[in-house]
C-alpha cells in the first residue's frame, strides 16, 4: 500500500450529523419558500442560490458518510465546505 492509500483509508468515514442536517434543512427550505432566494429587490439571486446548493450538496456527500478519493473533489464535499457555502449565501442575502 502506497503512502497516499494509507493516508487515504484512515480517513474517518462515517455518518456525519451536522453537514447531514444542514442539507436537509437547506434542501426543506428552499423548497418551502423558495422567494428565500430573491435578492432585497425581489429578483433571484442566482450567485446565492448556486452557493447554497452547493452547500446542499456537501453536506449530503459528507453527511452520509462519502469521503472523495480525489483531494480537491474531497475538499469541495467536505463539512467545511457545506458551512462556507452557507455562510457565503446568508452573507450574500442579507448583506
Amino acid at each position: 500500500m502506497t503512502q497516499p492509500d494509507k493516508a487515504l483509508s484512515q480517513s474517518v468515514a462515517g455518518i456525519a450529523p451536522l453537514p447531514l442536517l444542514l442539507a436537509i434543512s437547506i434542501m426543506l427550505g428552499i423548497t418551502i419558500r423558495p422567494q428565500l432566494l430573491a435578492s432585497a429587490s425581489g429578483r433571484a439571486d442566482q450567485f446565492a442560490a448556486m452557493l447554497l446548493f452547493w452547500a446542499m450538496a456537501a453536506g449530503f456527500v459528507r453527511g452520509v458518510g462519502f469521503i472523495p478519493k480525489n483531494l480537491a473533489l474531497r475538499w469541495l464535499f467536505s463539512g467545511w465546505a457545506c458551512l462556507s457555502g452557507l455562510g457565503l449565501a446568508l452573507w450574500r442575502l442579507l448583506g
